[in-house]
């Protein structure tokens, strides 16, 4: 049966995100009217933005500078009745507000989080443990949550409501949506309760903070904050005290920020006098993913299950935000590169040294001090072989080492040709040139194909006997000359099977672009370039193969019929027309592979990235090439891309050759990242890939 259409494709709350902001109002001291007033004015804000949760700061409803006057009887009275305003108010607001306040239990005073929600309070978390140094001195006012003698509390004319620091907040009708909270100095110790926390299974951790500011403290919070978020897989929502705190003895910068996995999504400006929100839409699902592939994070926890099995858990459901609700985060169009270009560069001088090193290894444990390479011109052989004259410096080998074969057949370019001679001279490897026609038209002859009878028939026979003529003959050279063949095919040619089977340009003893993308070579091509790894003529060289047409040369043109490498480039093979843009094929691998994400989501996310021609474009593509994308078009090439790579080309991956793993999302061998039979149906992705979609801005 055809697949309905998904529900409200546009709203982010269907693809496993859920929106939160972080809230720094203007507070008085010791004014829990006024401070209520601008708690209730922010959620509504963050309501209005359809933010499901909003963190505000360590007692914000009575401002944390209060010092003895939390002994005040007047000050806790005002903030009770402060809860009990709050309480109403979130009647009417589609928000989790968790405001700070101090309160009275059992004689003991508190430092605490309340949840609101729709009218009702869920909980109250309360701080563990308390910094009684330096400046602070909360031990003089406050109890520890472990000195607290009940569990349930009465608030606000509410019974039974979970008092303590063991609550997990389960919102039981979005997948994965489960959060703890903890209170500012709770992150600072050495094993902070969000630890046991994510291990019971919060995703979303909240730290309504004061936390004044001295010179170098932001950039420790930054710290803090993104290695709790990224050793919990969870999300860390962190929330500091800012204008209207008292400066008898301290200031406050009001640093607000959202930390997912350990990657920075949004972050306030600090010292401002105006209160502030941010938000950001955190990826549930991407959280869930790595915890079940991170089988470590599952083992740790049950190394602590009685700790962890301590925790108690208030379930409640929510309102769920309807309607077109797009992201409020980016995501980059390239994900293997990073947008920073300080981050580039070091990501790139990572990459490129990690294949030098991986192939200097494989020529010393064989014993074999040379290459044979078939260098075509285009991007991954010329990748391959700048990898190679480098392994040679790496080691004192001299470049000639390098035997470097370029194996014009019926429909190598001019262009390409030149450049495979250019750039072998400009290295000072070894050029050879092997004309592979003749072999190729006596395997025509043998087998009877019909264009050995003169027919022009370039079916897909033709085209796999020049590609296993290169790499048949680079083999064999091989042997003659003591050498390994280094393979050129890249990951993106292997999700989608874009590769000659066996004694093809798939095979080689080793193979240095394995784990990198189309995309990823590209950058590493203009990386070797810009920073004058090589000579200034390398450069040059480097840079006209990058802007070369990305084909297979297998199928001549007009022109290229009889002498193609004599006469004008007429290419009639254009990969991307067939397989689809690289650039929207290696965004549409990284989330399958790296995340297990569904292909309604990859598309939305992909949607996002790519309907602006402008918005978050790869900074080297000049502004007039970059592109943009359609929901229909990136639809049609999720397709190609899910058939290939769940369908149809696994058997390729199954035996690939060694090669070094380069990045995270980046290993397709059977022996690294990546096993999966060779006969699998796609048949589940593709009815998912059904539900999206082609109109823009529809549901």
């Amino acid at each position: 049966m055809p697949s309905k259409k998904m529900k409200n494709f546009f709203n982010v709350y269907h693809h496993g995100f859920i929106r939160a902001a972080v809230c720094v109002p203007d507070v008085k001291v010791a004014d829990p009217v006024f401070n209520t007033k601008k708690t209730i004015e922010l959620a509504r804000k963050a309501a209005k933005q359809n933010a499901l949760l909003a963190i505000f700061p360590e007692m914000g409803l009575s401002a944390y500078s209060n010092e003895d006057l939390f002994h005040q009887d007047a000050l806790l009275k005002g903030v009770r009745e402060a809860v009990a305003a709050l309480k109403k108010a979130s009647a009417t607001i589609n928000t989790i507000i968790v405001a700070g306040a101090p309160l009275q239990v059992d004689c003991r005073l508190f430092n605490c989080a309340i949840v609101f929600y729709r009218g009702k309070i869920m909980g109250v978390a309360v701080k563990s443990y308390l910094p009684n140094y330096r400046e602070f001195y909360e031990g003089r006012q406050f109890t520890p949550a472990s000195a607290a003698f009940s569990s349930t509390i009465e608030l606000a004319g509410q019974k039974d409501i979970p008092f303590g620091a063991d609550i997990i907040f389960d919102v039981a009708n979005i997948k994965n949506f489960r959060f703890f909270l903890e209170i500012c100095e709770d992150l600072w110790v050495p094993i902070p309760p969000s630890s046991f926390a994510a291990m019971a299974g919060a995703t979303v951790i909240g730290n309504l903070s004061a936390s004044n500011i001295t010179i170098g403290k932001s950039e420790y919070r930054q710290q803090l904050a993104a290695n709790q978020s990224a050793r919990c897989v969870s999300a860390y929502l962190y929330a500091a005290a800012g204008a209207g705190e008292s400066t008898t003895d301290l200031a406050w910068d009001g640093h607000a920020m959202i930390y997912e996995n350990g990657n920075l999504l949004a972050e306030s400006p600090r010292f401002s006098q105006q209160a502030q929100i941010i938000y950001s839409d955190i990826d549930l699902d991407r959280l869930a993913q790595d915890r079940m592939r991170l089988t470590s994070f599952s083992k740790n926890a049950a190394a602590h299950k009685d700790h962890i099995l301590s925790f108690r858990k208030v379930e409640f459901d929510v309102d769920i935000p309807e309607g077109v609700i797009l992201l409020a985060r980016d995501y980059p169009r390239f994900p293997y590169i990073p947008a920073d270009a300080s981050k580039r560069d070091q990501r790139c001088y990572e990459a490129y040294n990690i294949q030098v090193q991986g192939l200097a290894k494989r020529l010393k444990s064989s014993g074999i001090p040379n290459i044979t390479i078939g260098v075509s011109g285009g991007l991954d052989s010329t990748h391959a072989l700048i990898v190679a004259a480098k392994t040679m410096d790496l080691l004192g080998f001299p470049r000639a080492n390098v035997k470097a074969y370029t194996m014009p057949g019926f429909a190598t370019s001019k262009k390409t040709y030149n450049n495979a001679l250019n750039l072998m001279k400009a290295l000072g490897v070894e050029v050879n040139e092997i004309d592979i026609k003749p072999a190729c038209l006596q395997m025509l002859k043998d087998i009877k194909h019909p264009y050995a009878r003169g027919k022009k028939q370039f079916d897909i026979t033709f085209e796999n006997v020049q590609a296993g003529q290169r790499s048949s003959h680079l083999f064999r050279l091989a042997n003659m000359r003591n050498a390994l063949v280094v393979g050129t095919g890249d990951l993106s040619e292997l999700a989608l099977g874009w590769s000659t089977y066996g004694i093809g340009d798939h095979m080689s003893h080793y193979n240095v672009n394995a784990s990198v993308p189309k995309t990823l070579i590209q950058h590493l091509i203009r990386w070797v370039a810009d920073t004058g790894q090589f000579s200034q003529r390398v450069s040059g060289i480097l840079i006209d193969v990058l802007e070369t047409e990305i084909s297979p040369e297998l199928i001549p043109g007009k022109n290229q019929s009889k002498n193609p490498v004599k006469k004008k480039d007429d290419v009639v093979q254009k990969t991307e027309a067939t397989i689809g843009p690289y650039e929207l094929q290696d965004f549409n691998n990284f989330y399958i592979t790296r995340f297990g994400y569904l292909p309604t989501k990859v598309a939305f996310l992909s949607y996002h990235a790519w309907k602006d021609r402008h918005k978050g474009s790869w900074p080297d593509i000049p502004e007039g090439k970059r592109n943009a994308y359609s929901l229909k078009e990136i639809k049609k090439w999720l397709y190609v891309y899910l058939y290939r790579f769940f369908k149809t080309s696994q058997y390729k991956r199954s035996c690939v050759p060694n090669g070094p793993k380069v990045g995270s999302g980046g290993s397709l061998s059977p022996r690294g990242d990546y096993r999966a039979p060779s006969d699998s149906e796609a048949d589940i992705w593709l009815q998912n890939w059904e539900t999206i979609p082609e109109k823009e801005g529809t549901k």
